[in-house]
């Protein structure tokens, strides 16, 4: 199953990118980034609109949508893998998770989403929230395949 990391705004931190890369690196599950970003000065009441414009159009037909949104569900991180291992098992090619700019993510973004879901109540910086959510897809890989790394 191929993972897409659909994101707002374009990185330029080599911590966070570094860690990004070297979770997607040992997932044995593709996790490829994409970067959106609306073109030129969009006015913040039409920003939100731009952009989801920009996440709904990089999601590959038939894919997985799961919006990223603190007020989206707060799985743990066994549940998180049984949910990929059911969309693996139930032959979705992809999984495409959405991550919004500052002000957050639309909501018709949020309508076509299959799961909304939280990293926690606090509110993260995006390039972290990428970092995180790298690490729980190579972790819930991990768990699938029985592998030691979560020590639960």
């Amino acid at each position: 199953m191929d993972l897409l990391v659909v994101a707002v705004g374009r990185s330029r931190d080599a911590l966070t990118d570094g860690l990004f890369r070297d979770y997607a690196r040992r997932c044995p599950w593709p996790i490829r980034l994409i970067e959106v970003q609306p073109r030129g000065n969009v006015p913040p009441e039409r920003r939100k609109a731009a952009e989801a414009g920009l996440l709904l159009a990089a999601i590959p037909p038939g894919a997985i949508v799961v919006a990223l949104d603190e007020r989206g569900r707060d799985l743990t991180s066994e549940t998180f893998a049984e949910r990929l291992g059911d969309w693996r098992d139930q032959g979705r090619r992809a999984a495409a998770f959405l991550i919004g700019g500052p002000d957050g993510l639309a909501e018709s973004v949020l309508r076509a989403a299959d799961l909304g879901l939280a990293l926690g109540r606090m509110t993260w910086p995006h390039r972290l929230v990428r970092v995180m959510l790298a690490e729980q897809l190579y972790r819930a890989t991990t768990i699938l395949a029985g592998h030691p790394y979560h020590r639960a």
